[in-house]
Order: structure tokens, then C-alpha cells, then sequence
């Protein structure tokens, strides 16, 4: 086994995506090797940043879609990371796009030895509709991909085996 030396760890900015971004950095700074923490702005973000961005500036909509993710990326991790962030090399990226494709995209062009995501366990209708991008990235990706469950959902999964 080669040594880990650059980790890719995609983030929606959920709650349940702390868990992905965590870890990697909890393995990053264990091996040290460097974290390229990833945000795809999606179509419904666009819109969400759009009708905020059209209210302070007009002009040149993406790069204000782009500068804005990119400010609420840095926020998410000084709030929830700020005790791992010191001791690792960590770089941001924001791209607009389709999460799934982006992220296999990315993970060709820097060639990151891992990837580290979170599921966030979506099932039943949602999940044959949708799909899961971590799904998809752990089909197309050039690297290994380590897929990490939150820890609140794996609590809410053993308390539904619990009740039935």
C-alpha cells in the first residue's frame, strides 16, 4: 500500500457531511498528508445563492455565486474544524456543477490518493429517483473512496432495528 500523501474530501456543507470532512482530516493529520476540502455548488444552490446574490450585486451572477459559496465554505470549516484545520495543509476548491461528476472529475485531475465522503443514507423512493453522489463517485472514481456514515445516522438506524 502506497502512502497517503493528498485526500479528497467533498462536502455539501451539510450537517451529516462533517462527519466525511472530519475524518479526513483526522486522517490526514494522523499520515500527514494534505486535504483538498471540495464544495460543488449544485442547481438548487445556484438558485439559493442567486436570489441573495441579486439582491447586493447584479453583476457577473457566477462569479458572485462562486465567491459567496466560497465564503460560506471557509466559515463551515473555521466553525466545525477549527481544532484540526492548524496542523493540516488544507486547501479549498468551489465549482459549480453536478456534485457526482464534479467530484470524479476533480479526483482526475489532482490525483488525490483517497477520497473520504460521507453517505447521508438516503433510501426507499428517494433513493432510486436520486440516487446517492456517493454512490456514484465510489463507481466512477479513480481512486480508492472511503465512504463514512455519520454518526447520527448510524444512532438512528440501530434505534429503528431496535423498535421493529
Amino acid at each position: 500500500m502506497e502512502k497517503i500523501k493528498k485526500i479528497l474530501a467533498p462536502t455539501d456543507l451539510s450537517d451529516l457531511s462533517q462527519a466525511g470532512v472530519r475524518y479526513a482530516l483526522n486522517l490526514a493529520k494522523a499520515v500527514g498528508a494534505e486535504v483538498m476540502v471540495y464544495h460543488v455548488v449544485n442547481y438548487e444552490e445556484l438558485i439559493q445563492y442567486g436570489e441573495k446574490m441579486a439582491m447586493t450585486r447584479p453583476s457577473r451572477p457566477a462569479d458572485s455565486i462562486l465567491e459567496k459559496a466560497q465564503t460560506v465554505l471557509s466559515r463551515f470549516l473555521r466553525e466545525h474544524f477549527a481544532d484540526l484545520i492548524p496542523p493540516v495543509k488544507v486547501h479549498e476548491k468551489v465549482e459549480l456543477g453536478r456534485p457526482d461528476e464534479n467530484i470524479v472529475e476533480e479526483a482526475r485531475k489532482e490525483r488525490p490518493d483517497l477520497i473520504v465522503i460521507s453517505t447521508h443514507g438516503r433510501t426507499g423512493l428517494s433513493h432510486i429517483l436520486l440516487g446517492s453522489v456517493t454512490e456514484k463517485v465510489v463507481r466512477h472514481a479513480p481512486c480508492p473512496v472511503l465512504s463514512i456514515r455519520p454518526e447520527r445516522e448510524q444512532k438512528a438506524s440501530q434505534r429503528a432495528a431496535v423498535a421493529t
